[in-house]
């Protein structure tokens, strides 16, 4: 009975991708964050002087939408509180928008705010903004001299030591830093009513750090200092340095007119850009306001949202290993083979910021976003050629079965060029590892560094596994042991790009078994056990992004589809029918909740942008949740809702249990 269920269920999960997949060959879903992307977008139309952009009054639509009913707007879906950056930056678009502060969304937000400690508790970003609508003084906001760009390659604050998202968004800031424009709105338009007790009277200053003699008081003294410079009369090399900024900003444009294929950097750019004296109708300026309008900006209920980024390349290769793991189903041939050609062509041979830090490495990957080629990174391209390799047996055409044998080789140079020297690999970089940077006061939001994590790692493994080797390889068995000390005691790994504990050992778990390892041992036994224990009444898994600064929610939640997929896909990889009844449960949550045509619903976000740690890695909450300055809301974090998560991971996971159970 299981088996037909799962047929039906399988079938119709594939017929809507096929529908899904766009004319080019790939399929790419909606990517959802927080309201701060429509926020600073408003806040930006004001800076750059457009008026008569027509999604305006849908993007102040979409605030409003998202506004919870306590008045603030969250990081993720059902967070257990508010977040005072987001509150703060869209109460400020609202007004900028025109919107009455008598009205009832900006009453419920004023109070909110007003409870919840006011400006003083907001982070560096949002300090950028207010001080460039002049609600904020510019020399009580972190110095980011543009000079950052003569610091050489092995010194500790060389612009490449930071993460490829950080370097792209600190260079606009530099340049906004150094500058100091305000663009004050009109005076019925500004903030006063969030400074109840006068400007006059409120604390600007960044806090005070403890300890005498401590990274983080020099750092902040060096900031001071820094920011007394701006004001000095002399300023030798610093419109040098505002140049090559400036040239490095032209440069490191995407060719669809973004950066970094991510929002922030590119809010930014554009702002730079244009307090530069570069004029709208500036080819760098046009491009870039008119990427909003390609593929960035979706409609929901009345408001125009704009995503953070995009997801083209994770989309299509994780579509193409669903169909694979349920056995490549009639009618998905050509879909598969446009999907094919299409990853080819996106593959990326020309250099990057990557080669700063590594030497004599051919290009090779392959990027998450559409255009986006001077970042590839190290996920996208483990997975594609997890797809490629387990795709060629099905491919008849000689050409294109070269063609894609040439891709998996030039992928597979690029992966093991990007081996950290610790055996794990990062999403961009190479032993971009330096926690001194983490100090600065700029670093208060998200993360500066883009460390190994073991989710990544985990797949470029499996990558190799597929590619013939084993844990007998000295390449493998480095990244093995790295992953053997990212173990908890209880037996889960943590996930730095998912949620969390499902995410990472999910990825684990088939990566130890496409390479060989003996998957009754007691270590792997345990993470099954693990997702065991926490599987849900309903028979589905769920975790809350707060579970990222509360160890009591690790692997808890309320059951979502693309989760209950990856404890699926978890204990289908340890390869025993000691697990079939709660593969049975799991198989039931999903088919009961899949819709009628074929797709599941999912509210909750499973995405990681960043947990919110500035180190980009694991810590040990029980000694650095206080120092951190968030809680299970998340501020200084960036959650996703992948919108295709919620389909292809449980059809990944209904085709590895068809198989698991028609193997016993």
């Amino acid at each position: 009975m299981i088996q037909e269920k799962l047929e039906l269920g399988i079938r119709r999960a594939v017929d809507w991708l096929l529908a899904d997949q766009d004319t080019k060959g790939f399929w790419v879903g909606k990517l959802e964050s927080n309201s701060c992307m429509e926020a600073e977008w408003i806040l930006a139309m004001h800076i750059l002087g457009v008026e008569d952009d027509p999604k305006y009054d849908g993007v102040v639509q979409a605030i409003v939408n998202d506004q919870r009913s306590d008045g603030s707007w969250e990081i993720y879906f059902d967070a257990p509180t508010g977040d005072i950056n987001t509150t703060v930056e869209s109460y400020a678009a609202l007004r900028i928008a025109g919107i009455d502060p008598q009205s009832d969304p900006l009453i419920r937000a004023r109070q909110w705010i007003l409870d919840n400690g006011g400006l003083s508790g907001t982070r560096v970003f949002t300090r950028y903004w207010l001080a460039l609508l002049g609600e904020w003084p510019w020399e009580h906001t972190p110095a980011l001299p543009p000079e950052i760009m003569y610091i050489p390659p092995w010194a500790p604050f060389n612009l490449y030591r930071f993460a490829s998202w950080a370097r792209a968004t600190m260079l606009p800031l530099a340049l906004l830093s150094a500058r100091r424009p305000v663009y004050r709105p009109p005076p019925d338009r500004r903030l006063d009513e969030l400074f109840p007790d006068g400007r006059d009277a409120f604390d600007f200053r960044l806090p005070r750090k403890k300890g005498l003699i401590s990274w983080e008081r020099f750092f902040l003294t060096t900031d001071r200092l820094l920011n007394g410079y701006v004001d000095f009369p002399v300023h030798p090399f610093r419109e040098a340095a505002i140049s090559q900024c400036r040239e490095w900003i032209v440069a490191h444009q995407d060719s669809d007119g973004a950066w970094g294929g991510i929002q922030p950097p590119w809010i930014y750019s554009l702002m730079a850009l244009h307090a530069e004296g570069y004029a709208l109708d500036h080819p760098v300026l046009a491009a870039g306001l008119g990427a909003f309008d390609l593929h960035w900006s979706y409609e929901r209920d009345g408001g125009i949202y704009l995503q953070p980024s995009e997801s083209p390349i994770w989309d299509t290769v994780l579509v193409l290993l669903a169909f694979l793991d349920c056995d490549m189903p009639t009618g998905t041939e050509s879909a598969v083979e446009r999907a094919v050609r299409y990853l080819l062509k996106e593959q990326i041979f020309v250099g990057g910021d990557w080669q700063v830090f590594v030497k004599d490495v051919e290009p090779g990957g392959w990027a998450f976003e559409f255009e986006n080629d001077k970042y590839p990174d190290v996920d996208d391209t483990a997975v594609a050629v997890i797809v490629l390799l387990r795709l060629l047996p099905s491919i008849n055409d000689r050409k294109l079965i070269g063609q894609i044998q040439s891709a998996v080789d030039k992928a597979i140079g690029w992966l093991l060029g990007m081996q950290n020297n610790n055996g794990g690999w990062a999403a961009f970089d190479k032993d971009n590892t330096d926690k001194l940077l983490t100090l600065i006061p700029f670093a208060d939001f998200g993360e500066l560094l883009d460390p190994p994590s073991v989710d990544v790692t985990a797949h470029v493994v499996e990558a190799l596994g597929l590619y013939g080797k084993t844990l007998a390889d000295p390449i493998v068995a480095r990244a093995y042991r790295f992953m053997l000390s990212e173990q908890e005691e209880d037996g889960p790994w943590f996930g730095r790009w998912g949620v969390n504990y499902i995410y990472g050992t999910a990825a684990v778990l088939p990566a130890l078994e496409a390479v060989g390892e003996n998957m009754q041992v007691d270590y792997i036994q345990r993470a099954a056990h693990w997702l065991v224990a926490h599987q849900n009444e309903d028979g589905g898994w769920g975790e809350s992004c707060g579970s990222y600064m509360d160890d009591q929610l690790r692997g808890c939640g309320p059951s979502t589809a693309s989760q209950t997929g990856w404890a699926l896909m978890a204990l289908v990889a340890v390869d025993s029918h000691d697990f079939d009844r709660q593969i049975f449960r799991g198989l039931e949550f999903l088919l009961s909740g899949q819709r009628q045509d074929g797709t599941w619903d999912e509210p909750y976000y499973t995405g990681t942008g960043f947990p919110g740690y500035g180190v980009g890695e694991r810590v040990n909450l029980s000694r650095s949740a206080q120092s951190l300055g968030q809680g299970r809301e998340l501020s200084r974090g960036f959650m996703l809702n992948y919108n295709l998560y919620r389909h292809y991971f449980p059809l990944m996971a209904m085709g590895r249990a068809k198989n698991h159970l028609a193997g016993e």
